[in-house]
């Protein structure tokens, strides 16, 4: 098992440097002074005010997008209840992936977190029981970091790692497109327990053009080259997977903010979905449409084994409604 570490609370100061053992370590979030919940009856769903009194615009987005969405029910009569569900997020903290875990907690589903730096989770989505978030200390480009008790009892995983596609800032540390779209996908995939119900995996459009012009001047340090070999390490597992490829990401990234901004994010009119397979799909998508769909697919039975390209453009989208969703998924099959 991993073992727990206790934080000391110290409400308004700077938090001292700690060091952490090689292995993962379960990272219980900080004890922070009283948030305020407010419940909106028409969803459901709970709001936390950040610990700085500040807005986080991806809670912001969230709780925005649910607003338009209606209450819906799993495609599987043996998909899990939310409070039987345990999601494994990986990229928790990127642009996609904060999104995802602030979506999981409005819907009260269980999540978990494997993070390089633990206390961004506090920063982004204040204190949580530990019921309801669990944080995890690790790196999946490091194979020895991904231990077994990270991955006891989870469900579903949501992996949306990555980095840029050109050198930058983000590559420091070894952070390159083949140590994470490759040697950390790989990694991850090595592990994962075969009881999983479905491992959702965040890839890009035109990974399998990545030969063909313009796809190779993205390509030029091998970022959609990388991103196909991960998507094939998981196509190949063995794993019960499906794989989404966003277009060009737009809206945010809000990886600044706490949850409450998080949930209030909205995707402004590009709210329709257009879903595609064959890599044919060109164009962007909206943060948020990529979040929501990386939660929709782990309970909609015909994205079982598929991948599937998602783009948003101006109009009246799905929200959270499952069988919205499913229509579209199923639309896409049948092109």
């Amino acid at each position: 098992m991993a073992s727990r570490l206790s934080l000391i609370s110290i409400p308004n100061l700077p938090t001292p440097a700690r060091t952490f053992s090689k292995h993962p370590q379960q990272i219980p979030l900080f004890s922070l002074p009283p948030h305020s919940f407010h419940v909106n009856p028409s969803f459901n769903s709970r709001t936390i005010s950040s610990c700085n009194g500040g807005s986080s615009p991806a809670l912001h987005a969230v709780q925005e997008e649910v607003t338009t969405s209606s209450d819906c029910t799993s495609d599987s009569k043996t998909a899990p209840s939310s409070s039987s569900k345990v999601v494994l997020v990986i990229g928790g903290t990127g642009g996609v992936g904060q999104l995802v875990v602030a979506s999981l907690l409005n819907r009260n589903i269980k999540a978990r977190l494997l993070l390089r730096d633990p206390e961004k989770a506090t920063t982004l989505f204040g204190e949580q029981d530990d019921e309801k978030l669990q944080v995890f200390k690790g790196d999946t480009r490091n194979a020895d970091d991904l231990d077994p008790s990270i991955f006891e009892g989870v469900t579903h995983v949501i992996c949306c790692t990555g980095t840029t596609a050109f050198p930058s800032k983000r590559w420091e540390g070894d952070n390159t497109p083949e140590r994470v779209d490759w040697e950390g996908v790989r990694n991850l995939v090595s592990v994962l327990p075969s009881s999983l119900q479905r491992v959702v995996l965040v890839s890009s459009v035109g990974v399998t053009k990545f030969n063909e012009l313009p796809w190779s001047i993205m390509n030029l340090f091998g970022v959609l080259k990388y991103k196909k070999m991960g998507e094939d390490i998981l196509r190949n597992s063995g794993l019960s997977f499906t794989i989404i490829r966003p277009g060009r990401l737009t809206d945010g990234p809000y990886t600044s903010y706490d949850l409450n901004t998080l949930l209030k994010a909205t995707a402004g009119q590009r709210r329709a979905v257009l879903i595609g397979q064959g890599d044919k799909l060109v164009g962007e998508v909206s943060r948020l449409v990529v979040a929501e769909a990386c939660i929709q697919a782990l309970d909609i039975e015909c994205t079982e084994g598929k991948t599937f390209e998602v783009n948003s453009v101006e109009g009246e989208g799905p929200g959270s409604d499952q069988q919205k969703w499913r229509e579209l998924f199923k639309a896409a099959q049948a092109q």
